[in-house]
């Protein structure tokens, strides 16, 4: 009498799963494309970029340097980078106690435009204004010295400044905030005299860029003052409207220079201001976003710049990718041999998971600034054994049932309903070490976490929406169904002494 073979039902419609997939691929490929996403963003090690040298130093009597004020420099810094979408930048201080230094690397061409960013004290003033003139040398000799707070030596200090050298238009943030001072305008076209500042950057609770449609079209930095600097604004502004020019003049000086100084027609209650200064769109959003974290503890003497080239890196992707294509091709080859036909199942869905993975750092690039370091690249190579084996628990799982008397067909459900709480629970420890791994470690170690995160993701979905249904339409295919010897499934390479059948009758058979 034959022994009765259970069924399995199947777990779901292997048609429409491909499908999903193929809409998935197809709408990262149109997202890519309509980005204008068309190659994989490179981190530093890869393709070159800036590194640079800050040097911290103190600003002024009340700022020391101290490692307390050099943390939470790197941490504004790095804040600043962040927001700017640049990712696998590294922002680290090197050295020891109060002789730190801290060292800024960004990769690409936008180096240099993060790192004169970042380096930035960002030391925000509003004074008044008291003496203006144009911006050469002895221009303001007949400043009256009359004026409040207005010595002989700073008038001679005023018509003296020579706002054309370029030296003087710097910017240091070096001003103490209770200090009469001179300064040239951030283009070099005027200088001032400006009061004591009775609004301090502190005092900002948010800055964002925006566009003033009524002046123009023109970029502009809007600030919201906390409760403390909307009084103090509202002070400032309400006593300067009624004065002649130019003492009706709020200058906004930023790290030492005047960004701008607007004329004042009445009080400002409101606990907003506009900084305006012919601004681009870069300068505006950059200006904003150093505002936005705060003023840096220190100011700093910009040391070495190097130009990282990408010559190295070129070599390094290429062994990258070379240890990459072993791995697949080792893999490949171990299916084929063991599996067979069915090993061509593996081959597509690493293929498969491939493409979604490079349309990911496509989009990823554009969306959020994602580049893809030597660190990652291991990642991905990491990811291969991975994927690889969640096919061999799926496949194992199908040839055990049909050890057991099932047919293909039968077998193939019945093994996904237990072989997928292993894949699952697999793949969730990887994708949590990945997890642990980004949040608590800092430079090329996140790059590595976030890509053996990602393409664990994938291979989870590849498994579950074209691994398994792909399967399962081969399942009905004659060739697999039968026990072909190169199937995969013939009675050798399972393990059975009888060879597989299509159908296998349920009824007893009287000898």
């Amino acid at each position: 009498m034959s022994t009765p073979t259970k069924t399995a039902k199947s777990t779901g419609r292997p048609a429409r799963a491909l499908a999903i997939l193929a809409l998935i691929l197809v709408g990262l490929t149109a997202t890519a494309l309509l980005q204008g996403a068309t190659s994989v963003r490179l981190g530093l090690d890869l393709r070159g970029g800036t590194s640079v040298t800050l040097q911290p130093r103190a600003s002024n009597d009340s700022n020391k340097v101290t490692s307390e004020a050099i943390d939470q420099a790197v941490s504004i810094i790095r804040q600043r980078v962040n927001s700017l979408g640049v990712a696998e930048s590294e922002v680290t201080a090197q050295g020891s106690g109060v002789n730190r230094q801290i060292v800024i690397s960004v990769p690409g061409d936008s180096g240099r435009r993060v790192v004169d960013l970042v380096g930035q004290t960002a030391e925000l003033r509003f004074r008044q204004v008291l003496a203006t003139a144009a911006g050469t040398a002895g221009s303001g000799t007949d400043t009256a010295t009359s004026l409040s707070g207005v010595s002989a030596d700073l008038n001679a200090k005023f018509a003296a400044l020579d706002c054309t050298n370029v030296k003087n238009l710097q910017g240091t943030g070096a001003d103490a905030p209770t200090d009469t001072i001179v300064a040239c305008s951030r283009t070099g076209t005027s200088k001032f005299i400006l009061a004591p500042a009775e609004v301090l950057g502190r005092q900002v609770s948010k800055a964002a860029a925006g566009i003033d449609t009524q002046a123009g079209n023109v970029w502009t930095v809007q600030l919201t003052f906390n409760g403390e600097g909307t009084k103090a604004f509202g002070a400032l502004t309400a006593r300067v409207t009624s004065l002649a020019s130019p003492q009706n003049q709020v200058a906004i000086v930023l790290d030492g220079l005047v960004v701008s100084a607007p004329s004042i027609n009445e009080a400002i209650p409101s606990g907003n201001a506009q900084i305006t200064g012919n601004f681009s769109q870069t300068e505006a959003q950059d200006l904003a976003n150093v505002l936005k974290y705060g003023a840096l503890p220190l100011a700093f003497d910009r040391g070495e710049v190097q130009q990282v080239s990408p010559t190295l890196g070129a070599d390094q992707l290429h062994a990258g990718l070379l240890a990459g294509a072993l791995g697949l091709l080792l893999v490949f080859l171990f299916s084929l041999i063991y599996y067979r036909a069915l090993g061509l199942v593996t081959v597509g869905s690493l293929l498969v998971a491939g493409a979604l993975l490079y349309l990911t750092f496509l989009v990823l690039g554009k969306n959020i600034g994602f580049t893809l370091t030597l660190a990652g690249i291991a990642g991905a190579i990491v990811s291969i054994g991975i994927t690889a084996d969640s096919f061999i628990v799926y496949f194992e799982r199908i040839r055990d049932e049909a050890r057991e008397g099932r047919t293909l067909r039968s077998a193939v459900e019945s093994g996904w309903v237990r072989a997928r709480h292993t894949i699952i629970v697999a793949d969730m420890i990887s994708v949590l070490a990945a997890v642990l791994l980004y949040f608590f470690a800092v430079g090329g170690v996140r790059g590595f976490a976030f890509t053996l995160g990602l393409t664990t993701l994938i291979d989870l979905l590849v498994v579950f929406i074209f691994t398994k249904p792909l399967v399962t339409i081969l399942a009905k295919v004659n060739f697999f169904a039968s026990g072909h010897p190169l199937s995969g499934f013939s009675a050798k390479s399972i393990g059975s002494k009888n060879q597989m059948t299509q159908h296998v009758s349920t009824e007893g058979v009287e000898g």
